[in-house]
This record gives C-alpha cells, sequence and structure tokens, in this order.
C-alpha cells in the first residue's frame, strides 16, 4: 500500500461520516500543539509574574480562562475535521439542548460561577475564605467546583456556586493582616495595670504578632466572678492561628502563675432555710 492509501483508509464509517488515518492524524495533532501551547504560555507567564511579582492567585485565573477558550477552539476544529458543521448541530439540537438545559440547571449555575471567580477576582486561589462557619484554603478553581482544603487538611469539593452566590468572608482580601482577640478573667482585687501588661506581654512575644501594629490589652466589663480583659493583636498568619492562640493561652498562665494572678471560677453561695412544721393530731 502507498502511503496515500494509508492515510485514506477508513478506520470507520457512521452514515456520511467517517475517520480516516489522515483525519485521526489531523485530531491527535491539533491536540498536541494545543497543549505544549498552553505549556509554553504558562511558563512565559510564571516568568513574567515572579519578574513583576505579582499575585499568583491573578496568574491561575488568567491562565484558565484562556485554556479553556483553547479547548473549546480546539474541540471545534475536531468537529469540522470530522467533517460536522457546528451551526447545523446547533440547530438541529436545540430542543434537545433546552432540555439538557433544564435537567442540568445546577450544573450550568456552578459552570457560570466558576468563570466569575475566574474574572471577577473576588476569591482567588491561596486565599483563606470563612465558607458556613469553616475557615478553608482556596486550592484550586474548577469549571464545575472548586477545591479547598480545611484546616485538618481534609480536601473538600464545593460548588463554585456557593461561594458567589453565598455569604463568604474573604480573609485574605485587600488587607495582609487580621485582628484575633484572646479573652481571660481575673479575681476581684487583681492589679489591672499588671494584668494589662502580661497579656500585651503574652501577644507580643509570639512570633506570629505584627511587629508593626503592637498587641493592645483592655479591661472590658465586671464580671459575675471576674475582672474581664481581651489582648488584641494582628497577625498574617490566618489559616493556623488556631494553634498561636493557644500558644498565647499559655503563656498568658505561664505569667499570670508567676506574678500570683488569679483566674477564678465561677462561685455560687448556696443557703438553706429550714422551717418547723406542727402536725396537730386529731383525735
Amino acid at each position: 500500500m502507498t502511503i496515500k492509501e494509508i492515510l485514506e483508509f477508513n478506520l470507520f464509517e457512521v452514515g456520511n461520516y467517517s475517520l480516516s488515518v489522515y483525519k485521526l492524524g489531523i485530531i491527535l495533532a491539533i491536540f498536541a500543539a494545543v497543549r505544549l501551547m498552553l505549556w509554553f504560555f504558562k511558563k512565559a507567564m510564571n516568568r513574567r509574574w515572579k519578574q513583576r511579582q505579582l499575585d499568583p492567585g491573578t496568574e491561575y485565573a488568567i491562565y484558565q480562562i484562556i485554556s479553556y477558550l483553547v479547548w473549546v477552539m480546539a474541540f471545534v476544529f475536531v468537529l469540522e475535521t470530522l467533517g460536522v458543521k457546528i451551526t447545523i448541530l446547533i440547530a438541529g439540537s436545540a430542543a434537545l439542548l433546552v432540555g439538557v438545559g433544564l435537567g442540568l440547571q445546577q450544573t450550568f449555575n456552578d459552570v457560570v460561577s466558576g468563570f466569575i471567580l475566574l474574572m471577577e477576582g473576588s476569591s482567588k486561589v491561596g486565599d483563606i475564605l470563612d465558607v458556613d462557619g469553616q475557615i478553608v484554603k482556596l486550592q484550586k478553581i474548577g469549571l464545575r467546583a472548586s477545591k479547598v482544603i480545611n484546616r485538618d487538611a481534609i480536601m473538600i469539593i464545593i460548588p463554585n456556586s456557593m461561594i458567589v452566590t453565598n455569604k463568604v468572608i474573604n480573609w485574605s482580601h485587600q488587607v495582609q493582616e487580621t485582628r484575633f482577640k484572646v479573652s481571660v478573667g481575673v479575681a476581684y482585687g487583681s492589679d489591672i495595670h499588671l494584668v494589662i501588661r502580661l497579656l500585651e506581654e503574652s501577644a507580643s512575644e509570639h512570633p506570629v504578632c505584627s511587629k508593626v501594629s503592637p498587641s493592645e490589652a483592655r479591661f472590658i466589663e465586671f464580671g459575675d466572678s471576674s475582672l474581664n480583659f481581651i489582648v488584641l493583636f494582628w497577625s498574617t498568619e490566618m489559616f493556623t492561628i488556631e494553634k498561636s492562640l493557644s500558644d498565647i493561652r499559655r503563656t498568658i498562665d505561664r505569667k499570670f502563675r508567676e506574678h500570683n494572678v488569679t483566674i477564678p471560677f465561677p462561685q455560687r453561695d448556696l443557703h438553706i432555710k429550714s422551717s418547723t412544721v406542727d402536725f396537730k393530731q386529731e383525735r
């Protein structure tokens, strides 16, 4: 067989459509060219972003949008190679698309929400989010769902529409530091100025505490069994802050013991009133 005969050899035929060795080679070449082009594009973006020191989340969003568009164009070229006319295909399957659209309404909503996340930039890869009261880090924005990881290192799949339509707190948005607080009560009669100094020292000594924005302790109220204080500090370590809060509480407890500052526990006085009842025996 000649090369021309090999290239024109039909692997299979379905109605008026056939797949020859030549067409299969074109299809494989299109997919290989797309993957190679996206690989070079990603490398070029990485170098440019590192030089300008720009946000990696923005880089990821731009790459994802362009890759989706390129793959859609590649799919159209593949259909044209097979002899399928896109306009005729869309017109002929309009009713079917309506039915599929109604059945997959939530899926389409998630897909549109994914494009909104990528283009809007309100939540980007690497951001720390509060979703339904759970603190998570955004790992990947997919076409339908996003991957996040919580503080227990568990990967969670969240539909994109949940991030777009629900109330979500983005701890990484706009500001680099977030304020945290530790609450504590001390016994009545304690030296207030000493307590405030010990609280501020306990927070400032921890490495996650910001050196630019100093910690601040406040006397907030007279409680039922204690004088209540809070110590406020700023930190950029938002995702692992729970461990830091535990460390600061341990430091506060140690300093209070060293300076004889007592952390009271609730006490209640119970008064028992006795009464004498006279019983008369009737005969």
